[in-house]
């Protein structure tokens, strides 16, 4: 019998909200891709993702490197890791992160990740009661939306103003959140914007949230990658007025984002977390979900206590020159404007005029086109919850900075309005 003919009825189908949270840079990315035409034999530019061992400038400290040989070659860490991690790599994760702070952390407090985008797959679930709302920035890191939209947890939307440096919109969060908010996030520093919030802001965003009565999610992937005028502050230095859930990862400041290490971090000095019954969902959420390698966990202390700050100096110089070259670049772009000088992070918005384009009708379009013209890749600010932006990537080798930014201008000369 032809299969088409059968007509039993199938008790099954796809999850539709599965669909509906498959927004990732990844995947807007392999689509572009498919874009560039084969016959253009220049060098694709790869300016849309923040990858930055694409750039040859970026390596790894050798401390990192020697601390897994030597964790591989002592055969003491090819078992499974207990359920909360190692607890030297535990201990040494606490010990790190209270240097920047005025309380000591626990290593109870922190838990491992595979990357930090575990960490927002552990936490998202685990706020997700019936009904709840969580407040997202916008524009914002999509892997929140997704996965909120995953686990059936309402997003809501608070602005970041680029004519205030990125900064909060405190005035529209009590007009946002209700009853049934839970928390909110904040990237810092961000993803995409490029900018590091002030003491002073980060402080008013803690005291706001605390009058809504909901504790903060502190993405700090990017942790004192900050180059500009603002120093780092983590978030966890207001944990006293109000819960902290910080998420941090080796990825960028050491450029090995393919070693997937992260870590949560409950600062929470009041004990908060703990009453309310988050802490313990966390733990059971990870005694279901899998360990980072137990060969990586193991090289941690020696990666955290033993890196040198030369290092991190170097690289921030490196930041800094390819953040002042595309801010310097961009002002040379027609119908490109970019509101803020890049301070922190890898990645800056850039907003697109469309109305001096001829043929370009949003952001997505501009960025197809472009693929297809001139073999460069930027990510469009729809991604990220901005129409007719772009996120850019200034973590790349600065010659391909330099091509990049040339074919960007000469895409838009081309484009461009007759006056």
């Amino acid at each position: 019998m032809e299969i088409g003919s059968i007509s039993k009825k199938w008790n099954f189908e796809g999850n539709e909200w599965l669909n509906a949270s498959a927004v990732s840079v990844r995947a807007v990315f392999n689509k572009l891709k498919e874009n560039i035409s084969n016959e253009d034999k220049r060098p694709s530019i790869y300016m849309c993702r923040v990858d930055p061992t694409e750039n040859p400038m970026f390596r790894t400290t050798f401390i990192a490197s020697d601390a897994i040989v030597s964790a591989v070659q002592s055969y003491n860490f090819n078992s499974y890791p207990p359920t909360l991690g190692l607890p030297d790599a535990t201990r040494a994760i606490a010990d790190y992160l209270s240097s920047d702070l005025p309380y000591q952390l626990s290593p109870d407090n922190v838990f491992l990740t595979i990357g930090g985008t575990q960490a927002i797959d552990i936490i998202l679930p685990v706020l997700a009661r019936p009904g709840a709302n969580i407040l997202l920035p916008r524009p914002g890191y999509p892997q929140y939306e997704s996965r909120a939209n995953c686990c059936r947890l309402e997003v809501r939307h608070f602005d970041l103003l680029p004519e205030r440096g990125w900064e909060v919109d405190l005035d529209s969060l009590e007009a946002i959140a209700d009853e049934n908010t839970v928390a909110m996030v904040l990237i810092n520093p961000s993803n995409p914007c490029g900018n590091v919030f002030t003491h002073q802001h980060l402080k008013r965003v803690a005291e706001a949230a605390r009058k809504l009565g909901i504790f903060l999610i502190s993405d700090e992937v990017y942790a004192h990658i900050a180059f500009g005028s603002n120093p780092f502050v983590p978030m966890a230095v207001f944990s006293s007025i109000v819960p902290v859930i910080t998420i941090g990862s080796l990825s960028k400041r050491w450029f090995v984002p393919g070693w997937r290490f992260g870590w949560i971090a409950t600062c929470d000095p009041n004990g908060i977390l703990k009453q309310t019954g988050i802490l313990t969902l966390i733990k059971s959420y990870l005694e279901i979900s899998t360990d980072p390698p137990t060969i990586i966990q193991a090289a941690v202390p020696e990666i955290l206590k033993r890196t040198k700050e030369e290092f991190y100096a170097e690289n921030l110089n490196i930041m800094r020159e390819g953040a002042n070259i595309f801010y310097d670049r961009c002002k040379e772009i027609p119908c490109l404007k970019c509101p803020h000088k890049p301070e922190g992070a890898m990645s800056i918005m850039v907003q697109i005029n469309i109305s001096q384009l001829e043929g370009i009708i949003d952001d997505v379009d501009f960025c197809v086109k472009l693929a297809e013209e001139e073999s460069v890749l930027l990510l469009p600010g729809v991604s990220v919850g901005l129409k007719n932006w772009l996120r850019i990537s200034f973590a790349v080798e600065r010659s391909a900075l330099e091509d990049g930014l040339t074919r960007i201008k000469a895409f838009c000369l081309r484009h461009a309005k007759m006056s």
